[in-house]
């Protein structure tokens, strides 16, 4: 589901998975806030044995710095699904924006 982001904080994840897509010139981004309010960025990694995507890394980023739960995430694609089950993991009513490029 493609969304405007009405929430500030989610916003801001936008700007933020925005940018990392534009540092690494890589088909998506995503971004994600904890349930303390940390942030953390990825974006898709595809090499020959390893392909994650960007939701996989951020989510990733997340869990290695101590995250216990999720409050939000932004994907930045133009992917027409994206796979949330990374972010089901850690918080089974995260919201999960997806925003076009």
């Amino acid at each position: 589901m493609t969304e405007q982001l009405a929430d500030p904080e989610d916003a801001k994840l936008a700007t933020l998975a925005r940018a990392a897509l534009g540092r690494a010139s890589a088909a998506e981004g995503a971004a994600v806030r904890d349930d303390i309010g940390r942030t953390y960025v990825g974006t898709a990694v595809q090499l020959p044995t390893l392909q994650l995507t960007a939701l996989q890394v951020a989510v990733v980023q997340a869990v290695s710095s101590g995250a216990q739960a999720l409050e939000a995430a932004v994907v930045v694609t133009d992917a027409p699904n994206v796979d949330d089950r990374v972010v089901r993991d850690l918080s089974a009513d995260a919201p999960v924006h997806v925003v076009r490029p």
